[in-house]
């Protein structure tokens, strides 16, 4: 990926740069497409490309592979079509590749009936006729992506990877009986083989080749653990069941969530907030920026597949101490829940008082939106210790969410009024003196705090439509299953 910052690393082609002399009647009538009709209409329906315009974007189309686009068929110019007619199709793709760099080459609004993140904003014609009229047509698409160091290793990630997976094979461990520490199998020599080649163990431990029943030793199975916790499963060094579908998901699947992932962070705008707090409901993850700064990571709890939480972008107005929970008409309340949970009708609604054993914990994060999705603490600090952690009905629990409010009323000059509303026992609220922007996000394939690539299962199934429309066939995407454990939004 070409950084745009380093001018000097891009060269526009030195060849011809006069545009050919094409009759506007014979351009209107090549033109079908209603975008490529209004951009000739902009540029007064005249001969766009010259040699110099056609080889930076035939280059610009040509390495797309960098983008995860390179399965995206953007049409065929080719001699034997009129002058008139190559000039309308290499707008056409010409326009299309710079929409799919510029917002991505799916729309998340047709995916999900809830979308309110905020989505990059860049008007694509108007770049690219200053573009043609400039001679600076790669320059314009490789500053059309985002140009953060993420993007870029996922995009280095994604050229890897697909090019493995063009020449790896399609055999895979089978799913036989978990390995221990000290067990013999056949599949111990594949399983050392791609630790290794993934850098999760030393090439040292790889059995020798030709063994059948090789041994499963400590040293492979704590590279089975580095495995394991870069995947969001259990760490505990056995082979079998989640750790075999990771160890069978092969590079070919890997490029196709890496191509997802650098699809979804194009919709996003390509400044956001300094002061932030991102949610990852993929891998259950809380990362909180601070002034352009990481300050602050914890596990979150998320939605359940079928209940879950949305891609918002919603800000967090105020800090709820000692919270009651008004229970969602959508959740069932048992009359022995009633009992357990000391809960009273009001106006209609199951009201659950203030307290330690409220579903809403101690705290509560508001954020302003339509669709009553906030942050919060819970009163079972256990299901932090899970593995997969898509629990609730849609809301965000945060882990030691105490000490989480603790330190935003710290940093935001509230800390005397958060300790007043805390001791006071009741439901209290403390408003922030300014909001702060809350993305809730959706990535299984990103750059940890690191700087490598990591992979989580695909616990709500969104990935397949996305990689579908980006040229992909099926893959091996694991959606999370349903799992009602406790009463809780």
């Amino acid at each position: 990926m070409v950084n745009t910052n380093d001018r000097a690393a891009i060269e526009e082609p030195q060849l011809d740069t006069t545009p050919p002399s094409i009759p506007s009647d014979a351009l209107k009538a090549s033109v079908s497409d209603d975008d490529v009709r209004a951009f000739y209409e902009r540029m007064q329906w005249k001969g766009l490309w010259s040699p110099a315009t056609t080889t930076a974007l035939d280059q610009a189309l040509g390495s797309r592979i960098r983008n995860g686009l390179d399965r995206v068929d953007y049409g065929k110019v080719d001699d034997s079509m009129s002058p008139a007619d190559r000039d309308v199709a290499r707008t056409k793709a010409a326009l299309s590749y710079a929409k799919s760099l510029a917002r991505g080459r799916v729309d998340p609004s047709d995916l999900h009936e809830v979308y309110t993140l905020q989505e990059s904003q860049v008007d694509v014609a108007a770049g690219l006729a200053q573009a043609l009229e400039q001679n600076q047509v790669a320059h314009f698409f490789a500053g059309l992506v985002p140009q953060d160091d993420d993007y870029r290793r996922l995009s280095e990630a994604y050229v890897r990877y697909a090019r493995e997976g063009r020449q790896a094979s399609s055999s895979k461990l089978d799913d036989k009986d978990t390995i221990h520490v000290g067990d013999r199998d056949p599949r111990v020599s594949e399983i050392a083989r791609q630790l290794a080649a993934n850098g999760y163990l030393s090439q040292d431990n790889v059995p020798a080749g030709g063994e059948q029943a090789a041994q499963y030793t400590q040293p492979i199975a704590e590279g089975v653990k580095r495995l394991q916790a870069d995947y969001g499963i259990k760490t505990d060094g056995l082979f079998g069941g989640d750790t075999l579908a990771v160890i069978n998901i092969g590079p070919a699947d890997k490029a196709r969530a890496l191509a997802v992932a650098l699809e979804r962070r194009r919709w996003l705008s390509r400044t956001p907030p300094a002061t932030r707090i991102d949610v990852n409901a993929a891998a259950a993850t809380l990362d909180y920026h601070r002034d352009g700064k990481l300050v602050d990571q914890r596990r979150v709890i998320v939605g359940q597949p079928d209940r879950e939480t949305p891609p918002l972008g919603s800000p967090l107005y105020r800090l709820v101490a000692n919270p009651t929970w008004t229970v969602p008409k959508s959740i069932e309340v048992s009359s022995a829940t009633v009992r357990a949970k000391n809960m009273h009708k009001v106006n209609g609604y199951w009201v659950q008082p203030s307290g330690p054993d409220n579903a809403l914990g101690l705290v509560k994060f508001d954020m302003q939106n339509k669709q009553a999705i906030y942050l919060h603490d819970t009163s079972d600090k256990s299901l932090f210790d899970r593995t997969q952690r898509d629990l609730s009905h849609g809301c965000v629990r945060v882990q030691d969410a105490l000490g989480f409010a603790q330190m935003i009323a710290q940093q935001e000059g509230v800390a005397d009024k958060w300790k007043q509303a805390r001791a006071s026992g009741e439901q209290t609220f403390v408003d922030l003196p300014a909001p702060i922007p809350v993305r809730l996000l959706y990535q299984n394939a990103f750059i940890d705090k690191k700087g490598e690539v990591v992979f989580r299962t695909d616990p709500y199934g969104w990935n397949d439509t996305v990689a579908r429309r980006l040229g992909f066939d099926g893959g091996a995407a694991k959606k999370a299953r349903s799992d009602d454990i406790d009463l809780g939004p």
